[in-house]
């Protein structure tokens, strides 16, 4: 607890500091030293790429190379042509003579908690910072070299004190994070289902809102008026990595012959199939069982709207069908973050569908940032209102 409310003060003293200006000058040398820093955030890699004992999907996450580092300077240059966010949102004038207006106020001191994917430090770090937050970084143990060095090395030295991290690898740090109201009000959660739940609801307990992406998997339903060339291409698609959350993780089908084109596909690509899911599984968080995908026959589209919504997380759900009456019932029955039509729930993704590197993404069922979370929906709503001294109530 003290090393986070250390941690959380410097990043709120820190934040007189974070103008527009003064964040995209350091973004801009986030980029610059990500090529500096290079060989030392490789070299952090590798030592815990040699410590880490994480199956390979969580191994695909953590590793780094050169060709990933230069995906997150892009990630980087992309939020740094991002425009400044507008402040300033309407403006009217009352009967009385008060002029009222909608603003957006940073919220303070962000936390984040997120698994062992040295990216998302970089990711969360400058949205946070572009939104004019500050933030407090807490990482798996895995990924804790790697992100130490990215923040003494690239981050730190670009975005100043604004970014604070927890540099224990202990679940403590986490439980922590989420547990300090007046220093943290939010906290960004993103990792493996039932330590993300755990935190959520302790969040909950403390009074801190947590957008919190717990669960992922995406769901294909192959309708009966499919062409079986576009499902064998969808399913490619939505396997090009596994350890993702918007890869493939349900596969529907109308009849036996689209099923064995899943099945097909699958045994080319070295996938197993399983025929039952358990409700909100996701294959790419359960060690051993990375390389799997559920499929499942069904009577059609309603059958396939209730399974996508009553048994998966509600991350998306694709449908692959010429009938474009299936199509609309399905994507109007779906209640998840992002619907597909004939294509892959791969970018359920900020970047990819907004241009603008996320958070994470929230599964939310109540109002509020759902779906891809990014720099402009981290901020609070406040009215601020002028008169003459004249107006009472």
């Amino acid at each position: 607890m003290e090393i986070v409310e250390r941690e959380a003060r410097a990043a709120r003293e820190a934040l007189a500091h974070v103008t527009d200006a003064r964040v995209d000058a350091g973004l801009d040398r986030v980029v610059e030293l990500l090529s500096e820093r290079a060989e030392g955030i490789l070299a952090a890699n590798a030592a815990d790429l040699e410590a880490a004992d994480i199956d390979e999907g969580a191994r695909d996450r953590l590793r780094l190379d050169a060709g990933r580092l230069e995906g997150i300077a892009d990630g980087v240059r992309a939020t740094r042509a991002l425009p400044p966010l507008e402040r300033d949102l309407r403006t009217w004038t009352l009967a009385n003579g008060l002029v009222a207006s909608e603003r957006l106020i940073p919220v303070g001191v962000v936390g984040a908690n997120f698994e062992a994917r040295p990216n998302v430090a970089v990711d969360i770090a400058t949205q946070v910072l572009k939104s004019r937050n500050a933030v407090v970084l807490r990482t798996g143990a895995a990924a804790l070299r790697t992100v130490t060095e990215l923040v003494d090395t690239v981050l730190r030295p670009a975005l100043g004190d604004a970014v604070g991290l927890v540099r224990t690898a202990g679940h403590d740090g986490a439980e922590a994070l989420v547990s300090l109201p007046e220093l943290i009000p939010l906290v960004i959660l993103r990792g493996s289902g039932a330590s993300t739940a755990s935190l959520a609801r302790r969040a909950a307990e403390h009074g801190v809102r947590a957008l919190a992406h717990a669960e992922g998997g995406g769901v294909l339903y192959a309708h009966a008026a499919a062409d079986p060339a576009k499902v064998e291409q969808l399913v490619r698609a939505s396997l090009d990595r596994l350890g993702v959350c918007n890869r493939l993780n349900l596969a529907l089908a109308d009849n036996d012959e689209l099923a064995e084109v899943v099945a097909r596909v699958c045994g080319e690509l070295g996938i197993d199939v399983a025929d039952e899911l358990p409700p909100n599984r996701e294959w790419a968080s359960e060690p051993g069982r990375v390389g799997t995908i559920t499929l499942r026959r069904v009577g059609g589209v309603e059958e396939a709207v209730r399974a996508a919504n009553e048994e998966t997380s509600g991350l998306a759900a694709a449908i692959v069908t010429e009938d474009r009456d299936a199509a609309d019932r399905f994507l109007d029955g779906y209640r998840g973050t992002a619907a597909f039509w004939n294509a892959p729930t791969r970018f359920t993704d900020g970047f990819a569908l907004l241009g603008t590197p996320e958070t994470g993404i929230s599964v939310d069922r109540f109002p509020g940032p759902r779906g891809p979370v990014t720099y402009r929906d981290l901020c609070l709503r406040q009215y601020r209102v002028v008169g003459d001294g004249t107006q009472h109530r």
